[in-house]
């Protein structure tokens, strides 16, 4: 009952569509992860190598042949070490899928019955946000939600604080040393680390307006379930990023709205998807 049809002596069936399927659809992630980067210009590369390749044997080139076969003998491990960025990028997309990166799926599991849920002192923010803009101070502030921020956390320095509206303050202070960075705030409400490290986006519709800190907190967004916020040292533009999205010119209504918001709904993980920049107006 599997049986489709059948091509000169091979059975085609349900199972072998959807191998196909299933391969055509990893392949075009993998491919939207590589677009626009110079990865597609070494893909390429190794595609015309390929054709070389295939080229010498038919014209048994014998010393070109074993020179391109040895190339080739070792290709599985070449295209870890060249595509090591794009892979983990790859893997970090299906880790964050519908499937296992929602929260009703973990939730049903019984360990995970007393999770806790987040407790993060919004007026806190809102009004360490007010200061900040007030003064053009710059702030990169991301709020640790499902995905287990340590990596990030640990590019920095670890604090484990109570969140407050003063030492936000005294951090993003310009002549704090720990004001060059982002700072990391757990669902428990504290501050897990400052002067952290984020991955910038390599997104190529990011408009140029954006430097980079806000390429920061779209990076973040694209590979965790984070929220965060961000306070523009040039123009004191207050904006969040979430799931590699960027609201801009927020009011301190709309921030706390939107955070709380954010920071209470269940977690899901929709696909990456080019930057979407929505600007609100004041």
């Amino acid at each position: 009952m599997w049986f489709l049809f059948k091509i000169w002596f091979f059975n085609f069936t349900w199972v072998d569509a959807l191998d196909i399927l299933l391969v055509a659809y990893l392949v075009y992630q993998f491919y939207k992860l590589l677009k626009g980067s110079i990865a597609v210009r070494i893909l390429w590369g190794i595609v015309m190598l390929g054709i070389v390749y295939l080229i010498v044997n038919l014209l048994q080139l014998k010393l070109l042949g074993n020179i391109l076969g040895q190339f080739f003998g070792v290709g599985v491990i070449a295209m870890i070490i060249l595509f090591q960025q794009e892979i983990r990028k790859f893997l970090l997309l299906v880790g964050r899928s519908q499937v296992f990166g929602d929260d009703n799926f973990w939730d049903a599991l019984p360990w995970r019955k007393n999770a806790k849920k987040s407790k993060v002192d919004i007026n806190a923010v809102v009004e360490a946000a007010r200061a900040l803009s007030s003064s053009n101070t710059g702030a990169l502030i991301v709020f640790a939600r499902s995905t287990d921020m340590r990596f990030y956390a640990e590019s920095g320095d670890m604090l484990d604080a109570l969140l407050s509206k003063r030492l936000l303050l005294s951090i993003f202070n310009k002549y704090s040393p720990l004001h060059d960075g982002a700072v990391i705030v757990g669902q428990s409400g504290r501050i897990i680390a400052a002067r952290c490290i984020l991955p910038v986006s390599e997104n190529p519709n990011i408009p140029a307006t954006m430097g980079l800190r806000h390429r920061s907190a779209i990076g973040i967004t694209e590979v965790t379930d984070a929220i965060v916020l961000v306070v523009s040292e040039e123009t004191g533009q207050v904006s969040l990023a979430r799931n590699g999205e960027v609201y801009q010119g927020l009011s301190y209504q709309e921030l706390r709205t939107k955070l709380t918001k954010y920071l209470a709904e269940k977690t899901s993980a929709p696909p990456i998807r080019e930057v979407n920049v929505e600007v609100a107006t004041r």
